[in-house]
């Protein structure tokens, strides 16, 4: 089985795929859009990407797609500690940085060490973290970093200089596996942290009370509301879509009639499907 995930190798996404499916062929991706576009056309059976830091939030991206992509459905959640390191080519300067590269999220992450220890020093975005240590490992002649996990830097032969760079200890990414196919993952060898399920809302105008509507579906029947989070659907203003989870099984009767009841309110209402989280190692 083929699985995509965000590349390129050594990436974040990577490490969690590993884990995800040891025994797959894993196909790398230069971006997220392209891990959807992986799935829906069937180049993959399925395909993992980030959705969330604790640090940063959401990753927009991701739900967009989710939103974008007809017939996805996420078969999986899975949370991993990060560990950010900073790291250089063994043949360049450490002292005389020139620029510094990253995905913009490890930047983010990174911010206090970078600010402190290299405040003047160029900070450039980055596909990924992986990507921007692999550019690092082909230019030994120039005094260039990256910010990147211990598997890139053992991969592309870079030395650490410093290593957890990052902000906070609590540094974790929740990643997703996405796939066209309505099918349970399991996997015996990771801890299940919980159950959940993903929903995707569309009010059908911006009007007084239309929340409040969608909301009330979930309260009176005592559906407990794990995250709930807007992102504009690009046609103006106030126009918006609800990503949520509700946490616990999805099975009783008062769970199906609560999409009805959504659509009886006229409002679209895609589900994502029922499924575990799990933790992974870093």
């Amino acid at each position: 089985m083929k699985i995509a995930f965000l590349g390129p190798e050594a990436s974040f996404t990577q490490l969690a795929a590993i884990q995800l499916f040891p025994e797959d062929e894993l196909v790398p991706q230069p971006n997220i859009l392209d891990c959807f576009e992986a799935v829906s056309k069937g180049v993959v059976e399925k395909a993992v990407v980030p959705l969330e830091n604790s640090i940063e939030g959401t990753v927009s991206m991701t739900l967009d797609y989710l939103y974008k992509t007809k017939g996805i459905k996420i078969l999986a959640e899975a949370v991993m500690p990060i560990a950010h390191h900073f790291m250089m080519h063994h043949d360049s300067d450490s002292g005389s940085v020139e620029k510094i590269y990253s995905h913009p999220q490890a930047l983010a992450q990174s911010f206090h060490f970078l600010d402190e220890h290299f405040k003047e020093v160029p900070k450039q975005d980055f596909s990924s973290t992986a990507a921007a240590a692999k550019y690092v490992s082909e230019n030994p002649d120039r005094n260039l970093a990256a910010v990147a996990n211990q598997f890139a830097a053992n991969l592309y032969g870079l030395r650490i200089i410093h290593h957890n760079i990052h902000d906070f200890e609590q540094n974790h990414t929740r990643f997703i596996i996405i796939s066209k196919a309505s099918e349970s993952y399991e996997n015996q060898n990771l801890k299940v942290l919980g159950e959940k399920s993903g929903l995707l809302v569309t009010l059908p105008e911006d009007h007084a009370g239309g929340l409040h509507q969608v909301l009330s579906v979930f309260a009176w029947r005592k559906m407990n509301l794990s995250k709930i989070e807007s992102r504009t659907l690009k046609t103006g203003l106030g126009n918006y879509f609800f990503f949520i989870n509700v946490v616990g099984e999805w099975g009783s009767a008062l769970h199906h009639n609560a999409l009805e009841e959504l659509r009886a309110l006229d409002a679209e209402t895609y589900f994502l499907g029922n499924y575990k989280e799990f933790g992974l190692e870093s």
